[in-house]
């Protein structure tokens, strides 16, 4: 949406909105920082970054109040389970809606006047249009321009060939509880010291909760990334699940991009693990 609206294919755009959870592969922040030199700087379009702190570093630290991931549990009597979903909300959406609120000069908790908007464009094509939404706040009005375009996943991917951006990367935390097989995979086969990085995570977390653990809490089970429920550098991340199967009879992914990750797993803004979230993306663009 960014490009088309470089382009003049779409209106232009005041402003694009990037929410950094601060655990994004490296290959996204090299992209940002490509987009805002080669497309959105020229078209004096400016990318504003925002954030509610580092996931990564919160998720380990007992004195912070952490907003927690989905991690898989093992009960002591061997049931499983799984925590809540709360890291969207608090590291996507809020930084957001905060910097939205900034944008029209009524930052909280300021009252916002009836008829004060932005229009939010969100990047939803033909595949996902289930997903299109209306805003939960009367401040942001959403628009779906690659629905209005008739354009679908394949459509986009076509377009950023196009224009020298077929190498888009997949934008998720790296450790995040929703990568299907194929993302574990990528990560682990093309970036070594990310797959370190990621396995000392899954490691740290099998205790518990930090700030309960700090505070003695008895450990009702254990945490673990990967749906297995073992050691993520165990897990049996080689196996080719139904859902890639699927996608691959069905035609909607090939190979390549199965194993660059973009099918399964976490979406920008929402979680495609979770059929009730909200599905939009991260990068918000506001006219």
């Amino acid at each position: 949406m960014l490009a088309l609206s470089a382009e003049g294919i779409l209106p232009k755009v005041d402003y694009a909105i990037f929410a950094d959870t601060g655990w994004e592969p490296k290959a996204v922040y090299s992209h940002l920082d490509r987009l805002e030199r080669e497309i959105a700087k020229p078209a004096g379009i400016p990318i504003l970054r925002v954030s509610s702190g580092n996931i990564r570093a919160d998720a380990l630290d007992p004195d912070h109040r952490f907003a927690s991931m989905p991690l898989y549990i093992l009960n002591k009597d061997g049931r499983p389970g799984m925590t809540r979903r709360q890291c969207t909300g608090e590291y996507k959406i809020k930084p957001i809606k905060q910097k939205v609120r900034q944008l029209l000069d009524y930052p909280y908790p300021s009252r916002i006047p009836k008829g004060v908007f932005v229009e939010q464009w969100v990047g939803i094509s033909t595949d996902e249009f289930h997903r299109a939404k209306d805003a939960d706040v009367k401040y942001m009005r959403n628009r779906h321009p690659l629905l209005d375009l008739g354009w679908s996943r394949a459509d986009c991917i076509r377009y950023l060939t196009s224009i020298g951006l077929a190498e888009t990367p997949k934008s998720s935390c790296l450790g995040c509880p929703f990568h299907g097989n194929a993302q574990w995979r990528h990560i682990r086969d093309t970036s070594p010291s990310e797959w370190v990085d990621v396995v000392a995570f899954d490691a740290a977390i099998r205790q518990g909760n930090a700030r309960a653990n700090a505070t003695g809490n008895r450990l009702l089970g254990e945490a673990f990334l990967h749906r297995s429920r073992v050691p993520l550098s165990q897990a049996p991340i080689d196996h080719v699940t139904a859902a890639e199967r699927a996608a691959l009879q069905s035609g909607e992914a090939d190979e390549d991009e199965l194993e660059n990750g973009v099918v399964d797993g976490c979406s920008p803004w929402a979680c495609r693990g979770d059929a009730d979230a909200l599905a939009q993306d991260d990068f918000g663009l506001a006219t």
